[in-house]
């Protein structure tokens, strides 16, 4: 059977936080939230196993009484965890990681779990938790995650295109030299001021609706109703006097101006 073992120490399945004792965190995978508990323990964090894979789908998982390991296949994919020997293996590959036991419930390092059924895991500072993206995924878990919550606080009131018109600025932001590279970063740009009144008043942080989820997947497919439009203010919340003034004004989508 091949070996590999993943870099030789359980720090390389560490995500990028401080080292700490245990403590909960949130975890989304593939933008949507896991709904168990998850920790993080010296800078690596834990998830359930069944949990994790239950949520990816797809996945059967169960407990190998006289191996001793968690087992779990899904299609052609096997994978199984060794509490004893502090192991995971997948496919005939075997990682060093440690595999811990709590309640009856087996639980291992979220990023080599991810990495070696192909995806990748990253810390996210603005959820104070971790993020991870399957292989099967069509857009980043950051990216999905914060740009529905953003749309659905921003225009969770609106129809379809209005949600899209939202989405389409953050994302003509992340393409403009004077804006942040990324969504999250854009979404939670502080530089001059905030600005998103969300971001200010938290209702970023809330759970996205159906449609603002919707709208974001197609903003991520490329789908643009606003053109270049990179500012936008509701006239009933705001007099816009600043975009008035310094931007071109593009149209108006639902309760909504647009501008470049």
């Amino acid at each position: 059977m091949k070996r590999n073992i993943l870099c030789g120490l359980l720090a390389a399945a560490a995500l990028a936080v401080p080292a700490q004792a245990a403590r909960p965190i949130p975890v989304q995978v593939d933008g949507e939230p896991l709904e168990t508990k998850a920790y993080v323990e010296q800078g690596v964090t834990y998830v359930p196993l069944r949990d994790l894979l239950e949520h990816i789908g797809g996945w059967e998982v169960w407990w190998d009484h006289q191996t001793k390991t968690a087992a779990a296949v899904s299609g052609e994919t096997r994978l199984s965890a060794n509490p004893d020997a502090n192991t995971v293996t997948v496919d005939g590959d075997v990682y060093a990681a440690r595999v811990a036991v709590i309640n009856g419930r087996t639980y291992l390092p979220l990023r080599q779990v991810i990495e070696a059924l192909g995806g990748y895991a990253k810390w996210d500072p603005w959820m104070g938790g971790a993020a991870a993206t399957t292989a099967e995924a069509s857009h980043d878990a950051m990216d999905i995650y914060w740009l529905a919550r953003i749309i659905s606080a921003e225009s969770g009131g609106e129809p379809l295109k209005g949600q899209i018109a939202v989405g389409n600025v953050v994302l003509n932001r992340v393409d403009c030299e004077d804006f942040p590279d990324t969504i999250p970063e854009v979404i939670f740009d502080r530089v001059d001021v905030i600005q998103f009144e969300p971001v200010e008043n938290g209702t970023v942080y809330q759970k996205p609706s159906a449609l603002s989820k919707e709208a974001a997947r197609r903003v991520l497919d490329g789908e643009n109703v606003v053109g270049k439009a990179m500012f936008f203010y509701a006239p009933a919340l705001s007099e816009g006097v600043w975009i008035n003034d310094n931007r071109k004004y593009q149209e108006t989508i639902g309760c909504h101006r647009f501008y470049l």
